[in-house]
This record gives structure tokens, C-alpha cells and sequence, in this order.
């Protein structure tokens, strides 16, 4: 009987917290890598790499302001200036909220 009673307790019991996004510091890490790596890209570099360094690394801040709750326009923005100046805003944010970009 006693059995039971612990097996339905445990049934009752909330499930664990899952986070919504990786844990900061490894996005924080991931992002100080591709900017390392997109800063690296020679002018005889394939553009093919600078396209993907460069989505990479905005997909990285996105996940970077959904955990600190920085609002952004990254998705909106088509490439060019306007999302360049954008990408710079969110860095300033991010360094602003502490983050080490």
C-alpha cells in the first residue's frame, strides 16, 4: 500500500524546468567565434562563407536577445545597410545588458 502512495506522488510531481534557449554563456562564446571568423574572411574569400558566417551569426544574436529580451529587427530587415546598423544596435544592447559580444 505504502508503494502506491509513492508511486502517485511521484506522477504528481512537476516536471523539471527546460530552458527556452542555450544557456547564455555558450551563445555568448558562439558568437565571439563566428565574429572571429567573419572578421578573418580575405577579399578572395568565397562568398558562399561570408553569406553563411554571416546568417549564422545574426541567428546567434536572435538567440542572444531572446535570452536577455532585447527586442531587434534582424528577421525583418533585408541584407544591406539598414541591417548592418541594426546588427550594431543589438550588439550595443547586448553589451549593455552585459553580455560580452
Amino acid at each position: 500500500m505504502p508503494f502506491r502512495l509513492v508511486k502517485a506522488l511521484l506522477r504528481l510531481r512537476p516536471s523539471p524546468l527546460v530552458p527556452e534557449h542555450r544557456p547564455i554563456e555558450r551563445i555568448a562564446a558562439d558568437l565571439r567565434r563566428v565574429r572571429r571568423s567573419r572578421a578573418c574572411f580575405g577579399p578572395g574569400e568565397s562568398a558562399i562563407k561570408k553569406i553563411g558566417a554571416r546568417q549564422a551569426y545574426d541567428a546567434l544574436l536572435v538567440q542572444a536577445c531572446a535570452a536577455l529580451g532585447v527586442e531587434h529587427r534582424l528577421r525583418e530587415l533585408p541584407e544591406g545597410v539598414e541591417r548592418e546598423v541594426e546588427r550594431f544596435r543589438v550588439e550595443s544592447r547586448l553589451r549593455d545588458q552585459g553580455l560580452s559580444v
